[in-house]
């Protein structure tokens, strides 16, 4: 007898269907899986004969003969188990599988017969949505996270008896129903940091503030103890909320990676991923042996934090310069290629020095000659020139620290970063893909960020002043661009430009003692 069960693969973050076809004869004996599966797809014969035996059912001892198509495309991972057995014992008539064609059913089997979470539910719903599906059947561990798909009903079972019976109308497993608009608009809370916490910094936490407003990469320079990791880890605080749409692209691809914590349904708050510096570059930017997304995708939407970052090998960090100007990494192999989304934030910190203490108003540096820039050229000028904002952190000294009025609150703040962000959402709403100031080309910036006669003398004379390079121009027009935006300006007055021109240290030729 000849049946068909639906399953799914994942590529990129998206799903592919995959038809299970499981023929049981009575001409011969045997097991044979076809389809291009994977080592953990093979495996499963044992897992399933095991299951299938505790759960009181029997395998066939005939003929038995699955494919998986298309047979073209490779099957990874154990999450194939469930619909495999199934088709098994509708095949030998031990259960009713007159529906089965209408459910995409997915998840690996326990020797006991009860299910394990699977990777990548919630692009498999979508998918299973688009071509129609009835239901979607898979681990109760994971239904919140595809229910959140609606016009599909998603079942959450925790056994293969639990679904067999299901199917035979023993029993009625009800679909998880979740109001993903509700939901998403009661979670959307703070996070446990705020900048109210930070004791002086008014300078780094106006910068922090540009730069959420417009979008921008920062880099936070200066001794150990001056805070730049503290103030680092309370960006997310200001930026602005997730909408739906942007919730439901970075749920996706935590989904893929399997992140997402058990009973999950949405991500609510914007991501903030901050790697160990000894990270590969396969890590970092995604793909490996069975291709996955890297941090700097997991950071979709969000924050890369990249502390101490001349640490990084120099491989690392060269492979962000692409997806920090594309925004996207695409992982090309001989047979396919997958893209995975990556528009973040970077927020790098470094010390000056590797002593660490080059400029610092107490301490004296005690690293030779040259050191200095020796240990700033560890970052490449194509990587410091996608940074837009340069910003030196000095030591708080004690009155700051011993001050009990507190300070600015991270909502205040985000107040305004949200106001500037509107200013943006109109400017750039015939301009497909462009978001924020930081994401604007090269010709766009000086179409757009038009300066008068006073602007240019004064950006002439800081430039060849400060010995600013060339890159320097154009970051200087959209950060100056960006403050006039968060002081409700629609024009650049020769104070935003003048603000601007002071977070670029890093590009001054001076710089370091050279």
């Amino acid at each position: 007898m000849l049946v068909r069960t639906f399953g799914s693969a994942v590529y990129g973050v998206n799903a592919v269907t995959i038809t299970i076809e499981v023929n049981v004869s009575n001409q011969g004996v045997g097991y044979s899986l076809v389809g291009l599966p994977d080592n953990a797809v093979k495996e499963s014969h044992h897992r399933i004969e095991t299951a299938v035996r505790n759960m009181d059912y029997k395998l066939p001892r005939l003929r038995t003969v699955i494919n998986m198509a298309p047979a073209d495309i490779r099957k990874e991972g154990s999450s194939y188990d469930l619909p495999i057995a199934l088709g098994i014992l509708a095949a030998s008539e031990q259960m009713n599988g007159e529906v089965l064609s209408k459910y995409i059913i997915m998840g690996e089997l326990a020797l006991d017969g009860t299910l394990k979470p699977i990777k990548g539910a919630l692009p498999i719903a979508i998918q299973a949505r688009k071509e129609g599906f009835e239901g979607f059947i898979l681990p109760a561990e994971n239904a919140r996270e595809a229910a959140i798909v609606n016009n599909l009903n998603v079942i959450g079972a925790n056994s293969l008896k639990e679904v067999v019976d299901f199917f035979d109308g023993k029993i009625k497993l009800e679909p998880l129903v979740i109001d993903t608009r509700k939901e998403f608009e009661q979670n959307q809370t703070h996070t446990d940091s705020d900048f109210a916490d930070v004791r002086g910094q008014e300078n780094i936490k106006r910068a922090l503030e540009i730069a959420a407003a417009g979008g921008h990469n920062v880099i936070l320079i200066g001794p150990p103890g001056a805070g730049k990791t503290m103030l680092a880890k309370r960006l997310p605080s200001i930026l602005p909320p997730l909408t739906l749409q942007e919730a439901l692209e970075t749920t996706k691809i935590h989904s893929v990676a399997g992140k997402l914590g058990q009973q999950t349904s949405l991500l609510y708050m914007r991501p903030f991923r901050s790697p160990h510096h000894t990270i590969s570059d396969v890590a970092l930017v995604g793909g490996g042996n069975n291709p996955q997304p890297g941090e700097i995708s997991l950071s979709h939407n969000g924050v890369l934090f990249l502390d101490e970052l001349p640490e990084f090998k120099r491989t690392v960090l060269e492979v962000m310069r692409q997806p920090l100007e594309e925004r996207r990494v695409t992982i090309s192999r001989a047979k396919f290629s997958i893209e995975y989304p990556a528009s973040f934030m970077l927020i790098a910190a470094m010390n000056p020095c590797p002593c660490g203490y080059y400029n610092h108003p107490e301490k004296e540096c005690v690293c030779a000659p040259g050191a200095v820039q020796k240990y700033l050229s560890k970052i490449s000028g194509p990587l410091l020139d996608r940074i837009d904002i340069h910003v030196e952190v000095t030591p708080v000294n004690f009155e700051q620290l011993s001050e009990t009025r507190k300070a600015e609150n991270s909502e205040s703040i985000r107040d305004r970063v949200i106001k500037a962000r509107e200013f943006q959402t109109e400017r750039f709403k015939e301009r497909e893909g462009i978001y924020s100031n930081a994401q604007m080309s090269s010709p766009m910036a000086r179409e757009i960020c038009q300066i008068n006669a006073a602007g240019q003398n004064l950006l002439k004379t800081a430039m060849t002043r400060l010995q600013l390079s060339a890159r320097a121009y154009d970051r200087i027009l959209k950060v100056a661009r960006t403050i006039a935006d968060l002081a409700g300006s629609n024009e650049i007055k020769i104070e935003h430009l003048a603000e601007a021109i002071q977070y670029r240290s890093l590009d001054r030729e001076t710089w370091g003692g050279s």
